[in-house]
Order: structure tokens, then C-alpha cells, then sequence
């Protein structure tokens, strides 16, 4: 299996994009502030699951990637809030997106809690 087949990577890359379309109508001074952010955390999400499942051999390391993996849709969240507290998104998009964040949350957690569900062995 490729890492793009991972449904938490389906998720997040669907999240990402939508992301991306909707910050374009961002005002022009959130450009490298709000809408630069944004894009790059949830983007991150994806990078980090494409590093971890070709770390997966090392279980360790896997885990290490997925809790970046984490961490980047958490500051994604965050950038979500402030657009929707900054008025750039309406309700129901924040909470589609809120939705969208913990859902992938919830895979990655479980990749974490089982590794080897996903080829990650212990090599000696």
C-alpha cells in the first residue's frame, strides 16, 4: 500500500485543499499571517503521514512522525478558530472543519496506538 491510500491521508490532503480554496478569501493583510499558517500546518499533516509510513519499519520513529502528524492538525484548529473568530468563515464551515480535524485526530491516534497495523515492526 502507498501512503496516499491511508484514509487518514485522504482526509487530511480533503481538508488541506478545502483550506486552501477558502483562504483565498482571506483579506490581503492575512496573506502571510492567518492564510500562509493555515495552509502550512494543514499541508504539514500530510507531509508528516507521507515521513511516517516510510518510517514505518522503525516503530519508533513512525510514532514520533504521527505525533507530529498530531500536532500539526492541532495548530490547524487553531488557524480554523481564529478564522472563524475573525469572521473570514461562517459557523458552518467552522464546524465542518472542526468535524474534519477531530476525525482525523481520531485516525491518527489510532495509528499511533497500533502501529503495526500499518507494516511498522521492531528490526533488531
Amino acid at each position: 500500500m502507498d501512503f496516499t491510500e491511508l484514509f487518514a491521508y485522504k482526509k487530511a490532503y480533503q481538508l488541506a485543499m478545502k483550506l486552501f480554496l477558502v483562504s483565498k478569501t482571506f483579506p490581503k493583510e492575512e496573506s502571510y499571517a492567518l492564510t500562509n499558517q493555515m495552509r502550512r500546518s494543514s499541508r504539514s499533516v500530510c507531509a508528516n503521514l507521507a515521513e511516517a509510513y516510510r518510517k514505518r519499519k522503525y516503530p519508533l520513529h513512525f510514532v514520533s512522525k504521527l505525533t507530529d502528524c498530531d500536532a500539526e492538525n492541532s495548530e490547524t484548529f487553531v488557524w480554523i478558530t481564529f478564522a472563524f473568530e475573525c469572521e473570514y468563515i461562517s459557523e458552518n464551515q467552522y464546524v465542518s472543519f472542526k468535524n474534519e480535524t477531530l476525525e482525523i485526530g481520531k485516525l491518527i491516534q489510532y495509528m499511533i496506538q497500533h502501529p503495526e497495523k500499518f507494516g511498522s515492526k521492531l528490526i533488531l
